[in-house]
């Protein structure tokens, strides 16, 4: 079978399908790592190993920091962004060039931990509907609260799971951080997003909804709001994007109805990856409009699960580009084979 270079509609990336390296679930190793032992700080009577808790959902009375939660959220005990600098009023960034060669910055920020769940092992295939709402909640909670502080233009919401994919702890969470700078990332997808709307007229993600539907090869789950599906030009082997179908250009305007789709779609595929893989170390990230400015015009907000499964290496790491060696539509086959 002949390799295929696919460009990427969102990024203009190009991607090289290996079609000749195909390879099924069970064609890949894990490596897994040794599991800590010792006191878990997420475990319900740890509370005190934390930092004091931002928010909670669950508990019954109003003492916080204590046991009855059902999820809880506290700030990163050693946060990579913080707002404990003598004038973290000022965040304005310096321009590419304005004051010379090298330009650096305050790490003015937030950087908080979700943890979704009081039981230790449970992991997002094994959330009841009601952890996954109320952990969808929560995260919402946050990026509703944070987005008033005008220090801050980007919320990153993020998962990691499994040693591969940068958890340092076991216990099931996800992490929030803040930060006065819109990611390079999220800049190229709203860049392209515009030129495909001055172009056509039309949303570029609502376009792929519509497109992935009619096509069909590479759809995990369709649901009344969202459709979970493998995309033309992953950059990652099983890698899935989960995209609502109205067009909306932030995670945290979402309707009560979508969070309870979302949680149940995000559950799903989730669960499709733990079915196919043994214990598959995963990152999710969240790619939503940043706060300052409006992006509703042409932006779409979506999440993107991402395996663990191949290191980048040389050419990636050269050019940017990446070699995925399996092809989107065997990899959707896959997935939905794990859960019928």
């Amino acid at each position: 079978m002949v390799s295929e270079l696919r460009r990427d509609p969102t990024s203009g990336a190009w991607v090289a399908i290996a079609s000749a390296r195909s390879r099924r679930p069970s064609d890949f190793k894990i490596v897994h790592g040794e599991q800590k032992t010792g006191t878990c700080p997420f475990c319900p009577g740890n509370e005190h190993m934390t930092p004091p808790e931002v928010l909670a959902l669950g508990r019954e009375g109003q003492e916080p920091d204590v046991e009855g939660w059902q999820v809880r959220i506290v700030p990163n005990k050693f946060p990579a962004f913080s707002l404990d600098y003598e004038d973290s009023t000022d965040t304005d960034i310096p321009a590419d060039g304005e004051y010379g060669l090298y330009v650096s910055t305050p790490a003015v920020g937030i950087h908080e931990v979700v943890v979704e769940s009081p039981e230790h092992d449970s992991t997002l295939g094994e959330h009841s509907q009601k952890q996954m709402e109320d952990i969808l909640f929560a995260i919402i909670s946050r990026f509703r609260s944070l987005r008033e502080d005008d220090r801050l233009r980007y919320l990153q919401a993020f998962k990691n799971w499994g040693r591969e994919g940068g958890a340092s702890l076991s216990h099931t969470h996800c992490q929030l951080i803040a930060i006065p700078i819109v990611p390079k990332v999220i800049q190229v997808e709203l860049d392209y997003a515009k030129q495909y709307k001055d172009r056509t007229g039309k949303c570029l993600y609502c376009d792929t909804v519509e497109k992935e539907i009619e096509i069909g090869e590479r759809v995990l789950e369709e649901s009344q709001h969202f459709l979970a599906f493998c995309p033309y030009a992953s950059k990652f082997p099983y890698e899935a994007w989960i995209v609502p179908k109205r067009h909306n250009q932030a995670f945290e305007e979402i309707s009560r109805d979508e969070l309870a789709d979302l949680a149940t779609m995000l559950h799903n595929v989730a669960r499709m990856l733990e079915l196919a893989f043994d214990d598959v170390p995963y990152n999710i990230v969240w790619h939503t409009a940043p706060w300052k400015g409006d992006f509703s015009a042409y932006y779409h907000w979506h999440l993107e699960l991402i395996p663990r499964l191949a290191r980048i290496a040389g050419f990636e790491l050269g050019t940017g580009y990446y070699i995925n060696p399996t092809a989107p539509e065997v990899a959707a086959a896959a997935l939905r084979e794990s859960v019928s």
